[in-house]
């Protein structure tokens, strides 16, 4: 494509995360419990099954509620699947990307809102992690300053 970088989609060579991990979290406001999960990854299946075991935890709920950023596996295909499997809705959900509820992340999206399911998501709006109340959470339970001990000295041989 003209003007346009190309990517490989494969990550640099030099890439390295050295043990680092990635958390998927979410808080019921209605009693204060965080449940939270640790992994190497963070992939839409990874955040599916998330949501899967969060659903198994409250099998007392009626309707959940579930309020999230709009980060791109929050709309994915396998949340999708997963959530019609939970509800037992047997639609056509059509090919990803080609049609149906998998043809787009909006149509994904829309099918997620839907209010006629017992598993709703409602989505903050782009840019606006001050509504997010897990992010909350981590800001105002977990975040510690740093103390920057950078002097700008060039370093010797």
């Amino acid at each position: 494509m003209a003007g346009k970088a190309r990517r490989s989609g494969a990550r640099e060579f030099e890439y390295r995360r050295h043990g680092t991990q990635s958390v998927i979290a979410a808080l019921n406001v209605a009693t204060g419990k965080v449940h939270a999960r640790c992994g190497e990854t963070r992939t839409e299946k990874d955040f599916a099954d998330f949501i899967d075991e969060l659903l198994r935890a409250h099998l007392g709920y009626r309707v959940h509620h579930i309020v999230l950023d709009q980060l791109n596996t929050h709309k994915s295909e396998a949340l999708v699947r997963g959530v019609a499997r939970r509800c037992g809705i047997e639609e056509d959900r059509g090919v990803k990307g080609r049609s149906g509820i998998l043809a787009s992340m909006a149509s994904r999206s829309a099918f997620l809102e839907r209010a006629d399911k017992a598993i709703g998501f409602h989505y903050t709006p782009k840019h606006a992690s001050w509504m997010n109340q897990i992010e909350i959470w981590f800001n105002t339970t977990m975040a510690k300053p740093f103390k920057w001990t950078f002097q700008g000295k060039p370093l010797e041989d």
